[in-house]
């Protein structure tokens, strides 16, 4: 009721917009017997956004994103930023947020010690005690990759979609979605505060479940697995996300 009310103010012209804020969510994909899966969590009902929806693993960017990671290995800022179509100190952050939430709502970190590595394992109570600190805001992302001395693998992630939420919601995001394969070594775990359920799914069996009723999810969502259940393999959707400018 509260949104409706929002949207009809918003229509007869009393209320303005919400500026959206800008953010990063990240399909992580994997493969099994049942062919290429995502990592899907469903957000608890009570959250103000999005509530109840199953999603990706994502958020805002916290405004120390942007600080600048000095370890960053992969294509240049300057390649994200054409693009993303944006600036390279907004794409720098929107990666590095990426990667940050990623870590903090699975367990899954797209960082390594040299720039053709990846860490193997996240599961120990060091790492746990990071990835709350992270979440809590205690740890900044930059901080956290120079003290463990890792490289940002900006080069596992791709550009694959940009959404803005609808002017006449009262709480919006400008939101650029990502593509990346969980590294080798490393499991997701059931960490995020913000989910009360994660499953791995191949994206048609999602979208499927979505037109039966059986789970609920936003349109952008919806429309990235329906676009990702076109390919067969993970390195299959990474070459198709590739290349190009990503449309909004």
């Amino acid at each position: 009721p509260e949104q409706a009310e929002h949207a009809r103010a918003f229509a007869t012209g009393d209320r303005d917009p919400v500026a959206p804020r800008d953010a990063a969510t990240v399909v992580l994909l994997r493969s099994d017997a049942s062919g290429m899966q995502a990592y899907l969590l469903r957000r608890h009902r009570g959250m103000p956004f999005a509530g109840g929806m199953v999603a990706f693993p994502g958020g805002g960017v916290d405004p120390r994103d942007s600080d600048g990671v000095t370890t960053w290995a992969g294509p240049p800022v300057a390649a994200f930023a054409e693009r993303l179509g944006c600036d390279e100190a907004l794409a720098r952050a929107l990666v590095s947020a990426a990667v940050r939430e990623t870590f903090e709502e699975s367990g899954v970190l797209l960082a390594g010690p040299t720039p053709d590595s990846v860490v193997d394992d996240t599961a120990g109570d060091d790492w746990e005690s990071d990835r709350q600190a992270l979440v809590d805001r205690a740890l900044a992302f930059t901080d956290f990759l120079d003290r463990r001395e890792l490289m940002l693998r900006a080069d596992l992630l791709a550009p694959w979609a940009h959404w803005i939420t609808p002017e006449f919601e009262p709480r919006r995001y400008d939101t650029r979605f990502f593509v990346a394969v969980l590294p080798a070594g490393q499991r997701t775990r059931d960490v995020s505060g913000e989910a009360d359920a994660v499953r791995w799914m191949r994206p048609a069996d999602a979208t499927a479940a979505v037109d039966a009723g059986t789970i609920r999810m936003l349109l952008p969502t919806y429309v990235t697995l329906t676009q990702l259940a076109e390919y067969g393999t993970p390195p299959e959707a990474l070459a198709a996300a590739a290349d190009g400018p990503v449309r909004t």
